[in-house]
Protein backbone atom coordinates (compact mmCIF):
# COMPACT_ATOMS: atom_id res chain seq x y z
CA UNK A 1 0.00 0.00 0.00
CA UNK A 2 1.36 3.39 -0.76
CA UNK A 3 1.66 5.93 2.45
CA UNK A 4 -0.98 7.94 2.08
CA UNK A 5 -3.42 4.58 1.58
CA UNK A 6 -1.67 2.89 4.59
CA UNK A 7 -2.38 5.78 6.33
CA UNK A 8 -6.46 6.31 5.61
CA UNK A 9 -7.00 2.80 5.96
CA UNK A 10 -5.82 3.24 9.13
CA UNK A 11 -7.88 5.92 9.80
CA UNK A 12 -11.16 3.88 8.58
CA UNK A 13 -9.68 0.90 10.94
CA UNK A 14 -10.01 3.32 14.31
CA UNK A 15 -13.19 5.16 13.18
CA UNK A 16 -14.58 1.38 13.36
CA UNK A 17 -13.15 0.56 16.78
CA UNK A 18 -14.31 3.77 18.27
CA UNK A 19 -17.86 3.34 17.17
CA UNK A 20 -18.09 -0.72 18.04
CA UNK A 21 -19.73 -1.86 21.04
CA UNK A 22 -17.37 -4.90 21.30
CA UNK A 23 -14.23 -5.43 21.87
CA UNK A 24 -10.99 -3.55 20.16
CA UNK A 25 -9.72 -6.87 19.23
CA UNK A 26 -12.66 -8.55 18.17
CA UNK A 27 -13.84 -5.64 15.98
CA UNK A 28 -10.45 -5.26 14.47
CA UNK A 29 -10.60 -9.13 13.70
CA UNK A 30 -13.77 -8.47 11.59
CA UNK A 31 -12.85 -4.71 9.99
CA UNK A 32 -9.55 -6.83 9.13
CA UNK A 33 -11.93 -10.13 7.24
CA UNK A 34 -13.59 -7.75 5.71
CA UNK A 35 -10.70 -5.65 3.94
CA UNK A 36 -8.92 -9.21 2.72
CA UNK A 37 -6.68 -7.13 0.09
CA UNK A 38 -4.96 -5.58 2.73
CA UNK A 39 -1.56 -7.79 3.22
CA UNK A 40 0.33 -9.26 6.76
CA UNK A 41 2.67 -6.54 6.45
CA UNK A 42 0.18 -3.60 6.39
CA UNK A 43 -1.97 -5.29 9.56
CA UNK A 44 0.53 -4.89 12.04
CA UNK A 45 1.63 -1.85 11.54
CA UNK A 46 -2.20 -0.57 10.93
CA UNK A 47 -3.48 -2.39 14.16
CA UNK A 48 0.34 -1.41 16.32
CA UNK A 49 -1.05 2.29 15.53
CA UNK A 50 -4.59 1.94 16.39
CA UNK A 51 -3.45 0.47 19.67
CA UNK A 52 -0.99 3.37 20.73
CA UNK A 53 -4.11 6.01 20.32
CA UNK A 54 -6.57 4.10 22.60
CA UNK A 55 -3.71 3.24 25.25
CA UNK A 56 -3.26 7.31 24.98
CA UNK A 57 -7.18 7.59 24.96
CA UNK A 58 -7.51 9.82 28.09
CA UNK A 59 -4.09 11.68 27.09
CA UNK A 60 -5.44 12.55 24.01
CA UNK A 61 -8.83 13.56 24.58
CA UNK A 62 -6.93 16.23 27.59
CA UNK A 63 -5.45 17.83 24.61
CA UNK A 64 -7.89 17.88 22.03
CA UNK A 65 -10.04 19.40 25.11
CA UNK A 66 -7.51 21.85 26.11
CA UNK A 67 -7.15 23.00 22.45
CA UNK A 68 -10.67 23.37 22.25
CA UNK A 69 -11.37 20.51 19.08
CA UNK A 70 -13.84 18.04 18.49
CA UNK A 71 -12.61 14.91 19.83
CA UNK A 72 -13.01 12.41 16.39
CA UNK A 73 -10.95 9.91 15.71
CA UNK A 74 -9.10 11.64 12.54
CA UNK A 75 -8.45 14.54 15.24
CA UNK A 76 -6.75 11.88 17.71
CA UNK A 77 -5.16 10.29 14.84
CA UNK A 78 -3.55 13.81 13.51
CA UNK A 79 -2.60 14.88 17.62
CA UNK A 80 -0.51 11.67 18.15
CA UNK A 81 1.30 11.99 14.26
CA UNK A 82 1.81 15.69 15.41
CA UNK A 83 2.79 14.60 18.87
CA UNK A 84 5.31 11.90 17.40
CA UNK A 85 6.92 14.39 15.27
CA UNK A 86 5.38 13.14 12.33
CA UNK A 87 6.30 16.30 9.47
CA UNK A 88 3.41 18.54 8.51
CA UNK A 89 3.94 17.95 5.14
CA UNK A 90 3.83 14.77 5.20
CA UNK A 91 0.09 14.42 6.82
CA UNK A 92 -0.30 17.19 4.60
CA UNK A 93 -0.05 14.76 1.92
CA UNK A 94 -1.63 11.58 3.30
CA UNK A 95 -4.41 13.04 4.89
CA UNK A 96 -6.03 15.43 2.35
CA UNK A 97 -7.61 17.44 2.76
CA UNK A 98 -6.78 19.52 6.01
CA UNK A 99 -8.64 22.25 6.93
CA UNK A 100 -7.31 25.25 8.67
CA UNK A 101 -8.37 24.00 11.91
CA UNK A 102 -6.21 20.60 11.53
CA UNK A 103 -2.91 22.71 10.36
CA UNK A 104 -3.02 24.62 13.62
CA UNK A 105 -3.75 21.23 15.57
CA UNK A 106 -0.42 20.08 14.32
CA UNK A 107 1.58 23.50 14.57
CA UNK A 108 0.58 23.55 18.56
CA UNK A 109 1.01 20.21 19.21
CA UNK A 110 4.74 20.23 17.25
CA UNK A 111 7.74 19.83 19.62
CA UNK A 112 5.56 19.25 22.62
CA UNK A 113 4.99 15.64 24.28
CA UNK A 114 1.78 13.78 25.38
CA UNK A 115 2.71 14.64 29.20
CA UNK A 116 1.99 17.99 30.47
CA UNK A 117 2.13 19.25 33.71
CA UNK A 118 -1.17 20.86 34.21
CA UNK A 119 -2.65 17.10 33.48
CA UNK A 120 -4.67 14.80 36.53
CA UNK A 121 -2.90 12.40 37.39
CA UNK A 122 -6.13 9.88 36.15
CA UNK A 123 -5.63 11.47 33.19
CA UNK A 124 -1.94 10.74 32.75
CA UNK A 125 -1.80 7.44 34.14
CA UNK A 126 -5.34 6.08 31.76
CA UNK A 127 -7.00 5.61 35.04
CA UNK A 128 -11.00 5.76 34.60
CA UNK A 129 -12.59 7.35 37.72
CA UNK A 130 -14.16 4.10 38.69
CA UNK A 131 -11.35 2.44 39.20
CA UNK A 132 -8.85 4.84 40.54
CA UNK A 133 -9.73 4.54 43.87
CA UNK A 134 -9.73 0.97 44.50
CA UNK A 135 -6.38 0.58 42.73
CA UNK A 136 -5.19 3.44 45.25
CA UNK A 137 -6.36 1.55 48.04
CA UNK A 138 -4.48 -1.70 46.94
CA UNK A 139 -1.28 -0.13 45.58
CA UNK A 140 -0.62 2.99 47.92
CA UNK A 141 3.04 4.49 47.12
CA UNK A 142 3.22 1.79 44.13
CA UNK A 143 -0.03 3.32 42.31
CA UNK A 144 1.55 5.40 39.75
CA UNK A 145 4.61 2.45 39.14
CA UNK A 146 1.74 -0.07 38.66
CA UNK A 147 -0.83 2.14 36.21
CA UNK A 148 2.35 3.13 34.14
CA UNK A 149 3.31 -0.46 33.61
CA UNK A 150 -0.53 -1.18 32.14
CA UNK A 151 0.19 1.73 29.50
CA UNK A 152 3.06 -0.83 28.37
CA UNK A 153 2.93 -3.16 25.27
CA UNK A 154 2.99 -6.45 26.62
CA UNK A 155 5.13 -9.29 25.35
CA UNK A 156 3.80 -12.42 23.06
CA UNK A 157 3.86 -15.34 25.91
CA UNK A 158 3.11 -18.87 24.55
CA UNK A 159 2.36 -22.25 26.16
CA UNK A 160 4.01 -25.13 24.85
CA UNK A 161 1.63 -28.20 24.67
CA UNK A 162 4.05 -31.20 26.06
CA UNK A 163 1.18 -33.31 24.27
CA UNK A 164 2.82 -32.23 20.78
CA UNK A 165 6.51 -30.76 21.97
CA UNK A 166 9.05 -29.30 24.77
CA UNK A 167 9.79 -26.24 25.36
CA UNK A 168 13.28 -26.66 24.56
CA UNK A 169 12.67 -28.27 20.96
CA UNK A 170 10.23 -25.08 20.53
CA UNK A 171 12.87 -22.33 21.91
CA UNK A 172 15.14 -24.13 19.07
CA UNK A 173 12.07 -23.80 16.38
CA UNK A 174 11.54 -20.67 17.01
CA UNK A 175 15.54 -19.30 16.72
CA UNK A 176 15.60 -20.71 13.57
CA UNK A 177 12.76 -18.30 12.48
CA UNK A 178 15.17 -15.80 13.37
CA UNK A 179 13.11 -14.80 16.39
CA UNK A 180 14.95 -14.33 19.79
CA UNK A 181 12.51 -16.39 22.03
CA UNK A 182 12.92 -16.18 26.25
CA UNK A 183 11.81 -18.81 28.93
CA UNK A 184 8.56 -17.39 31.11
CA UNK A 185 10.75 -17.19 35.02
CA UNK A 186 8.00 -18.68 36.53
CA UNK A 187 5.67 -20.98 34.07
CA UNK A 188 7.94 -24.08 33.30
CA UNK A 189 5.57 -24.73 30.04
CA UNK A 190 6.13 -20.45 28.65
CA UNK A 191 7.79 -18.58 25.97
CA UNK A 192 8.01 -15.00 25.54
CA UNK A 193 8.48 -12.91 22.69
CA UNK A 194 8.96 -9.67 23.03
CA UNK A 195 9.59 -8.30 19.26
CA UNK A 196 6.36 -7.08 17.07
CA UNK A 197 5.26 -9.77 14.47
CA UNK A 198 2.85 -11.26 12.44
CA UNK A 199 1.19 -14.39 13.70
CA UNK A 200 1.40 -16.59 10.56
CA UNK A 201 5.50 -16.37 11.18
CA UNK A 202 4.49 -18.91 13.91
CA UNK A 203 3.90 -22.42 12.20
CA UNK A 204 3.99 -23.96 15.65
CA UNK A 205 0.43 -22.49 15.80
CA UNK A 206 -1.27 -24.20 13.42
CA UNK A 207 0.03 -27.23 14.37
CA UNK A 208 -1.19 -27.35 17.75
CA UNK A 209 2.23 -27.38 19.74
CA UNK A 210 1.62 -24.23 21.32
CA UNK A 211 -0.94 -21.80 22.04
CA UNK A 212 -1.03 -17.86 23.14
CA UNK A 213 -1.40 -17.78 26.82
CA UNK A 214 -0.40 -15.26 28.66
CA UNK A 215 2.11 -16.51 31.95
CA UNK A 216 -0.29 -15.50 34.85
CA UNK A 217 -2.84 -17.03 32.47
CA UNK A 218 -0.63 -20.27 32.71
CA UNK A 219 -0.13 -20.73 35.96
CA UNK A 220 -3.29 -20.15 37.31
CA UNK A 221 -4.27 -23.56 35.00
CA UNK A 222 -1.46 -25.13 36.76
CA UNK A 223 -2.82 -24.20 40.36
CA UNK A 224 -5.50 -26.54 39.71
CA UNK A 225 -2.89 -29.31 39.86
CA UNK A 226 -5.09 -31.66 37.83
CA UNK A 227 -4.16 -35.10 37.37
CA UNK A 228 -4.03 -37.98 34.74
CA UNK A 229 -7.57 -39.84 35.17
CA UNK A 230 -9.76 -37.00 37.53
CA UNK A 231 -12.90 -35.27 36.34
CA UNK A 232 -12.14 -31.84 35.86
CA UNK A 233 -14.39 -28.95 35.50
CA UNK A 234 -13.27 -25.29 33.84
CA UNK A 235 -16.80 -23.68 35.22
CA UNK A 236 -16.08 -20.10 33.18
CA UNK A 237 -14.49 -21.44 30.20
CA UNK A 238 -14.24 -18.89 27.63
CA UNK A 239 -12.43 -19.42 24.13
CA UNK A 240 -10.77 -22.56 26.51
CA UNK A 241 -7.24 -21.25 26.96
CA UNK A 242 -6.89 -22.09 30.21
CA UNK A 243 -9.24 -25.59 29.69
CA UNK A 244 -6.19 -26.18 27.36
CA UNK A 245 -3.87 -25.87 29.60
CA UNK A 246 -5.49 -28.69 32.19
CA UNK A 247 -6.46 -31.24 29.59
CA UNK A 248 -2.61 -31.19 28.68
CA UNK A 249 -1.33 -31.68 32.30
CA UNK A 250 -3.65 -34.39 32.64
CA UNK A 251 -1.64 -35.73 29.47
CA UNK A 252 -5.07 -36.41 27.31
CA UNK A 253 -6.47 -38.63 30.28
CA UNK A 254 -9.67 -38.39 32.36
CA UNK A 255 -12.51 -35.97 31.62
CA UNK A 256 -13.09 -32.28 31.51
CA UNK A 257 -15.65 -30.22 31.18
CA UNK A 258 -15.57 -27.11 29.52
CA UNK A 259 -18.68 -24.86 30.74
CA UNK A 260 -19.44 -21.60 29.44
CA UNK A 261 -23.09 -19.35 28.74
CA UNK A 262 -22.49 -18.62 25.61
CA UNK A 263 -22.60 -21.22 22.51
CA UNK A 264 -19.94 -19.49 20.73
CA UNK A 265 -17.30 -18.93 22.68
CA UNK A 266 -17.44 -23.00 23.00
CA UNK A 267 -17.87 -23.54 19.49
CA UNK A 268 -14.71 -21.93 18.86
CA UNK A 269 -13.51 -23.68 22.29
CA UNK A 270 -13.88 -26.56 20.57
CA UNK A 271 -11.79 -26.39 17.48
CA UNK A 272 -8.84 -25.52 19.47
CA UNK A 273 -9.31 -28.21 21.66
CA UNK A 274 -9.37 -30.43 18.49
CA UNK A 275 -6.51 -28.81 17.28
CA UNK A 276 -4.19 -29.35 20.29
CA UNK A 277 -5.05 -32.95 19.65
CA UNK A 278 -6.90 -33.23 23.10
CA UNK A 279 -9.91 -35.85 23.01
CA UNK A 280 -10.65 -36.18 26.69
CA UNK A 281 -12.67 -32.49 26.66
CA UNK A 282 -16.36 -32.24 26.89
CA UNK A 283 -18.34 -28.95 26.18
CA UNK A 284 -21.28 -27.95 28.14
CA UNK A 285 -23.41 -25.04 27.53
CA UNK A 286 -24.82 -23.51 30.56
CA UNK A 287 -28.62 -21.41 30.83
CA UNK A 288 -26.53 -19.32 33.88
CA UNK A 289 -24.39 -20.12 36.72
CA UNK A 290 -27.47 -21.89 38.72
CA UNK A 291 -28.06 -24.26 35.84
CA UNK A 292 -29.71 -27.97 36.49
CA UNK A 293 -26.86 -29.65 35.19
CA UNK A 294 -24.78 -28.53 38.28
CA UNK A 295 -27.05 -30.21 40.54
CA UNK A 296 -27.42 -32.78 38.98
CA UNK A 297 -23.37 -33.39 39.48
CA UNK A 298 -23.17 -32.27 42.60
CA UNK A 299 -20.01 -33.20 44.30
CA UNK A 300 -18.65 -35.01 41.22
CA UNK A 301 -15.24 -33.55 40.10
CA UNK A 302 -12.02 -33.60 41.82
CA UNK A 303 -11.19 -30.18 40.29
CA UNK A 304 -13.24 -27.27 39.71
CA UNK A 305 -11.87 -23.59 38.39
CA UNK A 306 -13.62 -20.63 38.20
CA UNK A 307 -12.49 -18.13 36.58
CA UNK A 308 -14.99 -15.91 36.87
CA UNK A 309 -16.37 -12.49 35.00
CA UNK A 310 -13.93 -9.41 36.39
CA UNK A 311 -13.45 -5.66 35.35
CA UNK A 312 -10.88 -6.57 33.24
CA UNK A 313 -8.27 -4.60 35.16
CA UNK A 314 -5.53 -6.77 34.94
CA UNK A 315 -5.47 -6.67 31.22
CA UNK A 316 -5.67 -3.27 30.68
CA UNK A 317 -1.98 -3.39 28.64
CA UNK A 318 -3.26 -5.76 26.21
CA UNK A 319 -6.89 -4.80 26.18
CA UNK A 320 -6.25 -1.23 26.58
CA UNK A 321 -10.11 -0.10 25.79
CA UNK A 322 -11.16 -2.36 28.46
CA UNK A 323 -10.79 0.08 30.79
CA UNK A 324 -12.73 2.63 28.96
CA UNK A 325 -15.79 0.01 29.22
CA UNK A 326 -17.55 -2.07 31.70
CA UNK A 327 -17.60 -2.18 34.53
CA UNK A 328 -18.07 1.36 34.48
CA UNK A 329 -21.92 0.34 32.49
CA UNK A 330 -23.15 -2.00 35.04
CA UNK A 331 -21.89 -1.15 37.88
CA UNK A 332 -18.80 -2.91 40.06
CA UNK A 333 -20.95 -3.75 42.99
CA UNK A 334 -23.23 -5.68 40.30
CA UNK A 335 -20.05 -7.63 38.76
CA UNK A 336 -18.66 -8.16 42.57
CA UNK A 337 -22.50 -10.06 42.80
CA UNK A 338 -22.31 -12.27 39.88
CA UNK A 339 -18.91 -13.83 40.93
CA UNK A 340 -20.23 -14.41 44.07
CA UNK A 341 -23.42 -16.43 42.35
CA UNK A 342 -21.00 -18.03 40.42
CA UNK A 343 -18.19 -19.33 43.27
CA UNK A 344 -21.27 -20.39 45.32
CA UNK A 345 -22.81 -22.58 42.79
CA UNK A 346 -19.09 -23.94 41.26
CA UNK A 347 -18.57 -24.84 44.47
CA UNK A 348 -21.27 -27.39 44.57
CA UNK A 349 -19.61 -29.17 42.10
CA UNK A 350 -16.75 -29.58 44.14
CA UNK A 351 -16.46 -33.57 46.24
CA UNK A 352 -15.22 -34.19 49.79
CA UNK A 353 -11.34 -33.68 49.29
CA UNK A 354 -11.34 -31.57 46.13
CA UNK A 355 -9.88 -28.39 45.27
CA UNK A 356 -11.75 -25.23 44.29
CA UNK A 357 -9.87 -22.64 42.18
CA UNK A 358 -10.93 -18.94 42.21
CA UNK A 359 -9.47 -16.65 39.48
CA UNK A 360 -9.86 -13.15 38.15
CA UNK A 361 -7.95 -11.11 35.74
CA UNK A 362 -8.27 -7.98 37.90
CA UNK A 363 -6.50 -5.99 39.93
CA UNK A 364 -9.29 -4.96 42.42
CA UNK A 365 -9.54 -6.45 46.20
CA UNK A 366 -13.17 -6.25 45.41
CA UNK A 367 -12.77 -8.70 43.13
CA UNK A 368 -10.19 -10.77 44.64
CA UNK A 369 -9.56 -11.17 48.38
CA UNK A 370 -12.69 -9.60 49.83
CA UNK A 371 -14.54 -11.94 47.06
CA UNK A 372 -12.57 -15.31 48.67
CA UNK A 373 -12.86 -14.09 52.29
CA UNK A 374 -16.66 -13.80 51.84
CA UNK A 375 -17.08 -17.21 50.35
CA UNK A 376 -14.86 -18.96 53.25
CA UNK A 377 -17.54 -16.99 55.83
CA UNK A 378 -20.60 -18.69 54.21
CA UNK A 379 -18.55 -22.07 53.33
CA UNK A 380 -17.10 -23.48 56.42
CA UNK A 381 -16.76 -27.01 54.54
CA UNK A 382 -13.48 -25.43 52.67
CA UNK A 383 -10.44 -23.96 53.56
CA UNK A 384 -7.47 -22.16 51.95
CA UNK A 385 -4.38 -23.94 50.46
CA UNK A 386 -1.61 -21.34 49.99
CA UNK A 387 -0.09 -21.31 46.67
CA UNK A 388 3.70 -21.65 47.73
CA UNK A 389 2.95 -25.58 48.04
CA UNK A 390 1.82 -25.66 44.50
CA UNK A 391 3.82 -22.50 43.05
CA UNK A 392 7.37 -21.18 43.49
CA UNK A 393 5.81 -18.11 44.74
CA UNK A 394 5.64 -17.24 48.61
CA UNK A 395 2.02 -15.83 48.07
CA UNK A 396 -1.22 -17.25 50.20
CA UNK A 397 -3.16 -16.49 46.78
CA UNK A 398 -1.55 -15.96 43.52
CA UNK A 399 -1.27 -12.12 43.12
CA UNK A 400 0.40 -11.05 40.16
CA UNK A 401 0.71 -7.94 37.94
CA UNK A 402 2.26 -5.91 35.46
CA UNK A 403 4.98 -4.28 37.35
CA UNK A 404 6.03 -6.71 39.58
CA UNK A 405 6.29 -9.74 37.26
CA UNK A 406 5.93 -8.93 33.90
CA UNK A 407 2.84 -11.20 33.45
CA UNK A 408 -0.89 -9.56 33.11
CA UNK A 409 -2.85 -8.74 36.25
CA UNK A 410 -4.13 -12.28 37.96
CA UNK A 411 -5.30 -13.15 41.30
CA UNK A 412 -6.29 -17.21 42.22
CA UNK A 413 -6.96 -18.43 45.33
CA UNK A 414 -6.81 -22.19 45.48
CA UNK A 415 -9.12 -23.84 48.52
CA UNK A 416 -9.91 -27.15 49.31
CA UNK A 417 -13.30 -28.66 50.44
CA UNK A 418 -12.91 -30.39 53.70
CA UNK A 419 -13.06 -34.89 53.29
CA UNK A 420 -11.62 -37.89 53.86
CA UNK A 421 -9.85 -37.67 50.10
CA UNK A 422 -6.62 -35.68 49.52
CA UNK A 423 -6.02 -33.58 46.73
Amino acid sequence: MSPAAHLTATLDLIEAIAAARRPADAEASAWFRAHRHIGDSDRGPMLALAYTLLRHHARLGWWLERLRLPDTPRHRLLAWLALDNTPSSHLEALLRPLPATERALLDKLRGTTIAHPAMPDSVRLECPDWAAAPLQRRFTDRFAAEMEATLAEPPLDLRVNPLRSTREAMLADLRDLGLHPDPTPLSPLGIRLRQRLSLTRLPMLKTGEVEIQDEGSQLVAMLLDAQPGERVVDFCAGAGGKTLAIAAQMRNRGHVVACDVSEMRLKRAAERFRKAGLHNIETRLLASETDRWIKRHKHGFSRVLVDAPCSGTGTWRRNPDARWRSPEDQGLDSLVALQSRILASAARLVKPGGRLVYATCSLLPEENEQQVTSFLANHSDFRTVPTGTILQLDQPYLSLTPAQHGTDGFFAAVMQRGGAEAV
